[in-house]
């Protein structure tokens, strides 16, 4: 080893063995004999030289630790205890709630970065981006995953791919949907352009894109990401990935009208979840077979399932999510001819939200960058109770959980406008407009504009009324294809 990097690793490995003999009690002479001289230790404990392997071989003997331990700083039995410690982590989040989980991958970050273990400080920063998912953090959990890319920065991309979904993630929940995108598409593009076609790694990135696809509208991609998903499922031993899978298969059969067949994938994805007790993905297969179960009319198994995932969501204070399903929920309840549950339920979750100001709809973006860029200095995070309220407390805005915000004003829109109260329903269709303005959700955009449409031609202001009729055609003109460059190139199968 020479020039720098040669230089700092002797260093370091002088004040290894410096530390090692002080902990034990050793004068230099004794670590020294019978083989060398305690000048020749005083000098490697300096840093002024590297030692050969005879000379490492023998100071490991006489310290009582392996060659590895001495020459690499990493304890087998650190290692052992920190991946233990990481395993009853990873328990904790699947089975309990994120708040829990956090403390112990806190503990294993700041175990690992104090002994120099990259990898086992690079799982626990994932957890933690997780955990901070889970309870609606999503500035902090972006954070924590661009850690981890900046500590993987040297390894492989398949290393680092975990990170990167986990990213996109925190800004699919944000509203930021074509950054979602990008962010997965790049991915995806690097590691088939650099011939990495890790399965694994593929299978993460293609089953995250469903989901923002279908938001936009891109569902002909979507139902390609599903399908290539399901030809690399078989390569992939990883039951919770391949359930998650399943989970967003079935989004896309749902998308198609195949309410049976996308029932049978979110099956298959709950018995995994309910063999490997992972608790919040277990939540999320009763919240999309509740809505399968609106999809097809069955109003009453949809609230069941509904309130199941609302309640296991509720007890893991998973704080975003419970509040989504409670949007779905609301429909459900609405559709059921019950509007003052279903008002009852949606109001609060907006009562702490600043109204939204009106945007110009998005134009062609090819590489978006989200409302927070990465790398940027992360800002206090402050829920929209007020300095004083916890993640539990908070509700949905324009920057956590836009499309839910923006589907809880076009209920309350529905609900107003079916009791006769106009002003009120403009003024919670224009709010849920500008709110999906932001995201780019094709589909939503349009329903949104033909009700506000509707609602003006009723009022006899036919020229707001065409405005509106307008703007959700040119939403539903090409689905996907004003916000999404060219799609990615695909892996040999």
């Amino acid at each position: 080893m020479t020039g720098a990097a040669g230089a700092e690793s002797t260093a370091e490995l002088g004040r290894r063995v410096l530390r090692l003999r002080t902990e034990r009690g050793f004068t230099q002479r004794q670590l020294a004999e019978p083989a060398y001289t305690a000048a020749y230790v005083s000098t490697l404990e300096a840093g002024k030289v590297r030692p050969s392997e005879a000379a490492l071989r023998h100071l490991a003997d006489r310290l009582g630790v392996s060659y590895e331990e001495l020459t690499t700083g990493r304890s087998p039995r650190d290692a052992t205890r920190l991946r233990a410690a990481l395993t009853d982590a990873r328990r904790a989040l699947a089975t309990g709630a994120a708040e829990d989980a956090t403390g112990l991958f806190e503990e294993v970050r700041d175990e690992a970065e104090r002994l120099g273990f990259a990898e086992e400080r690079s799982a626990a920063l994932l957890g933690l981006g997780d955990c901070a998912l889970e309870t609606g953090e999503l500035t902090l959990a972006r954070d924590h995953f661009e850690d981890v890319e900046r500590l993987l920065a040297g390894e492989p991309l398949p290393r680092r791919i975990p990170a990167i979904r986990g990213r996109a993630v925190a800004h699919l929940l944000a509203g930021e949907l074509r950054y979602s995108c990008y962010l997965l598409e790049s991915a995806i593009d690097e590691l088939n352009a650099s011939g990495l076609h890790d399965p694994y790694a593929l299978l993460l990135l293609y089953t995250a894109a469903i989901a923002p696809y279908m938001d936009m509208g891109a569902h002909a991609r979507a139902v390609r990401a599903a399908e290539l998903a399901l030809a690399l499922a078989p390569s992939v031993d990883d039951p919770g990935l391949i359930a998650r899978m399943h989970r967003g298969v079935a989004r896309t059969l749902i998308a198609e009208g195949r309410t049976a067949e996308a029932d049978a994938s979110l099956a298959k994805a709950q018995e995994l979840y309910e063999q490997l007790r992972i608790h919040t993905d277990l939540a999320h297969c009763h919240w999309m077979r509740g809505y399968v179960h609106a999809q097809d009319g069955n109003l009453e198994r949809a609230e069941r399932e509904l309130r199941t995932a609302r309640d296991m969501l509720a007890s893991k204070r998973a704080a975003l999510f419970t509040v989504q399903v409670e949007v779905e929920l609301a429909d459900v309840l609405r559709r059921r001819g019950r509007t003052a549950e279903a008002e009852a339920l949606l109001l609060p979750l907006l009562a702490r939200s600043p109204a939204p100001e009106p945007v110009d709809a998005p134009g062609p973006v090819e590489a978006p960058e989200p409302a927070t860029a990465p790398g940027a200095a992360p800002g206090p995070m402050t829920a929209p109770g007020g300095p004083g309220a916890t993640a539990d407390e908070a509700g949905l805005t324009a920057e956590r959980g836009a499309v839910h915000a923006g589907g809880a004003h076009r209920l309350l829109g529905l609900i107003a406008d079916e009791r006769g109260d106009v002003e009120a329903a403009e003024e919670h269709y224009c709010a849920a407009l500008s709110l999906l303005e932001r995201t780019g959700a094709a589909g939503d955009l349009a329903d949104l504009c033909r009700l506000l449409g509707d609602l003006l031609r009723r009022e006899g202001r036919l020229e707001a009324a065409m405005d509106a009729y307008r703007t959700g055609l040119g939403h539903r003109a090409a689905p996907g294809t004003t916000t999404l460059g060219p799609a990615p190139a695909e892996p040999p199968m």
